[in-house]
């Protein structure tokens, strides 16, 4: 997961092409402040595993899927690697996705206004989600199954919700939506639709792939979305 939020952070960082800035389009303004995010944000992120969060002791193995919800219960089935590789894949090409549309043919100011506020919007996503895996402790699918292991020794099993990579493709869509309405991007419906799908299906994967449930890729879509929407809002903009 660490690995794949630092690539999807990677493809938001900005392209230097010098274009005259449209008048009357609102942009957003940049500063120390961005880098101060983002790094203060990506530093918080590591805290939990520096910590050896969370802690093992306690955790079912194997676990009762007659205690999970009945939504999550279907879900419980052996891991896929294939599954897992195919979810980090469209996580990717969603993030690179969205950072494209959100530069491609700007002038320079209005570029790095629009990928200051993604690579914010991506890096508190990631570090919201990995707390929250923390404080909710949670089995993971595996933990339910005979492939159990004898005894939880990887961290990385108690992390299941929310969905990280559920998180960063809502984020990447949101943050991409907000940003094109107010804008007027060109595009920006094709381009929605298009992130919006495949954030969906990176939670569908994530789901087949064994590593999550149901109800940890809609917690996922309903923190990223949270995060992709506040962020380019709050955001300060200069008309």
């Amino acid at each position: 997961m660490r690995a794949v939020t630092a690539v999807a952070l990677l493809v938001s960082l900005p392209v230097v092409v010098v274009r005259a800035q449209a008048p009357g389009v609102p942009r957003y303004r940049t500063s120390g402040w961005d880098v101060a995010s983002v790094v203060g944000g990506g530093a918080l992120f590591f805290v939990p595993s520096l910590l050896d969060l969370p802690d093992t002791a306690g955790a079912c193995v194997p676990c009762d899927p007659a205690t999970l919800p009945g939504i999550d219960r279907w879900a419980v089935h052996s891991p896929s690697s294939a599954a897992d590789v195919a979810s980090s894949a469209t996580l990717l090409a969603v993030a690179a996705g969205a950072t494209y549309a959100s530069f491609h043919g700007l002038p320079d100011q209005q570029m790095r206004g629009n990928l200051a506020v993604l690579a914010s919007s991506l890096v508190w996503t990631a570090t919201s989600g990995e707390w929250l895996k923390v404080l909710f402790h949670r089995e993971r699918p595996v933990l339910y199954t005979t492939d159990a292991p004898a005894s939880v020794t990887n961290r990385d099993d108690l992390k299941s919700f929310p969905s990280g990579h559920t998180a960063l493709a809502f984020a990447a869509a949101t943050s991409y939506l907000v940003m094109a309405q107010r804008q007027g991007l060109p595009h920006r419906q094709r381009n929605t639709a298009l992130l919006y799908g495949g954030a969906t299906l990176v939670g569908v994967l994530r789901v087949a792939a064994g590593k999550h449930f149901p109800t940890d890729v809609l917690g996922g879509a309903v923190l990223g979305a949270g995060i992709g929407w506040l962020v380019p809002t709050i955001h300060p903009t200069v008309p």
